[in-house]
């Protein structure tokens, strides 16, 4: 599997650990559902710039944190993290940086295999996968 990763940001440094640590998470994620797309592609960004996504996908006039964008089974899709609020949100729930990154890259990759947390049944499955590629790449809360 070919996992693109492009860092549209300069606020927090991108470093090696950072690049290896995302595509971890996505082929155990992609394991773990037993799927075998071809290609993923992930964009580091700032709070403007996926607020501007927010907005204009989603109609919601704020900054978040990850947003993912579905292609299909070969081309699996895009995965937006916004660098700037995994910091923040990192500080906020006490634990390590490359922790939330590695949250935010499982949280988006499942929802581009087709998981969803609308519904209170389907997010609780969500989170349970979500917590199982954390556990196997020893990214537990600190």
């Amino acid at each position: 599997m070919k996992i693109l990763i492009n860092n549209l940001q300069e606020k927090i440094e991108v470093d090696k650990n950072s690049k290896e640590l995302i595509n971890q998470v996505i082929i155990k994620a992609a394991q773990l559902e037993e799927a075998t797309p071809k290609e993923v592609s992930v964009a580091l960004v700032d709070n403007k710039y996926i607020k501007e996504l927010n907005h204009e996908y989603r109609n919601k006039d704020e900054p978040t944190d990850v947003l993912s964008f579905p292609l299909d089974d070969e081309f699996l899709g895009d995965i937006i993290i916004s660098l700037e609020r995994a910091k923040e949100q990192a500080k906020e729930y006490g634990h390590s940086l490359a922790r939330e990154i590695g949250f935010l890259t499982v949280h988006g990759m499942l929802h581009l295999l087709g998981y969803d947390h609308k519904e209170q049944d389907d997010k609780a499955k969500m989170r349970n996968q979500e917590e199982k590629v954390l556990k196997q790449l020893n990214l537990k809360r600190d």
